[in-house]
């Protein structure tokens, strides 16, 4: 069995760590991002993979920086591996080190390349509503997610599915695919298939983004916002001055909201509010219903349960 270091830092990579372990390779070091204070109480939280590297006995690297680090350098030639295998590390590795390996560095990505190159592959296929997506391996350059394609394995995204639903789905998968690599390079079988020139980027997400647009995005744009800032940071919108986040939404079809109550008023205003029969908001082309939501200060809830406590006015606009 061929001698790995691992990169990685995220819950997505840890499964691939995990795979690779289960299926027997020997791995010399993990490298994985610092430890970050998070929480009210700021305390040092390791990440997934170093918390799995620690149960193992394996030995870490916490590098602040890769690039222009020769000490680091020296250490992975060292460490001597086979091949390096990088997962969400986070960072881009120089050409001095995608050089070490004789079998290269090998790198598992959450989308179908060419689509999807960079940070939010997975957040940016449910955010445009995408039907399918799927895990991709391919050999590391020195440009970002642009390297020789080995594997890829397609899944279909459910109309409900949320990133981080859908996330943890790739991250299993990813390890799948990552055993699978390994074993064709080892065997001398693994094939590269340049991705040519049809990209797209999926970008870091900001904040700015989470804010619903009422006005100009339509009722299936703002559920696929809704669906694709779940967990990481919610679709929101103000009532009152207050910051309300939308958790889970649903398109009402149009035969299904006009028997009960007719579109009115301009998009963002509430067309019913009963703590039994739900939340109906307008939108440019629609109505959406409300399924789970989360009040200013408030801890996420269903809808019933929020309009119990929280009365909402019909006629009234979300902003």
């Amino acid at each position: 069995m061929m001698n790995i270091v691992f990169m990685g830092t995220p819950d997505f990579a840890q499964e691939s760590l995990k795979a690779i372990d289960e299926a027997g390779y020997n791995i010399l070091a993990v490298f994985t991002n610092p430890d970050k204070p998070k929480g009210r109480g700021m305390k040092m939280m390791l990440s997934p993979v170093k918390e799995y590297a620690v149960s193992k006995n394996i030995p870490i690297y916490q590098p602040v920086k890769v690039k222009n680090n020769t000490e680091l350098v020296e250490e992975i030639q060292k460490l001597n591996p086979d091949v390096i295998c990088v997962v969400a590390y986070g960072k881009i590795l120089p050409k001095e080190i995608l050089t070490i390996p004789p079998y290269g560095c090998i790198n598992v990505h959450a989308s179908l390349l060419p689509k999807y190159r960079g940070a939010a592959p997975i957040q940016w296929a449910i955010l445009n509503g995408d039907k399918k997506t799927g895990v991709t391996t391919m050999y590391m350059d020195e440009g970002m997610d642009t390297g020789d394609m080995i594997l890829k394995e397609e899944v279909s995204i459910g109309e409900e599915e949320t990133t981080g639903e859908l996330w943890g789905r790739l991250a299993k998968l990813g390890g799948q695919l990552l055993v699978k690599t390994l074993a064709k390079l080892e065997a001398g079988t693994a094939k590269r298939t340049p991705q040519g020139e049809d990209f797209t980027i999926a970008p870091m997400l900001s904040k700015e983004m989470a804010k619903i647009n009422w006005q100009e995005k339509t009722a299936i744009q703002i559920k696929n916002l809704v669906r694709g800032l779940n967990p990481i940071m919610g679709a929101y919108s103000t009532l009152d001055g207050k910051k309300i986040k939308f958790w889970k939404v649903e398109v009402l079809e149009k035969e299904v909201g006009l028997k009960k109550i007719s579109e009115k008023g301009e998009a963002g205003t509430v067309l019913l509010a009963d703590s039994k029969k739900g939340l109906w908001i307008q939108t440019k082309d629609g109505i959406l219903s409300v399924l789970e939501i989360q009040g200013e200060n408030a801890k996420k809830m269903s809808i019933n349960d929020f309009l119990r406590g929280n009365k909402l006015e019909i006629g009234k606009k979300f902003e």
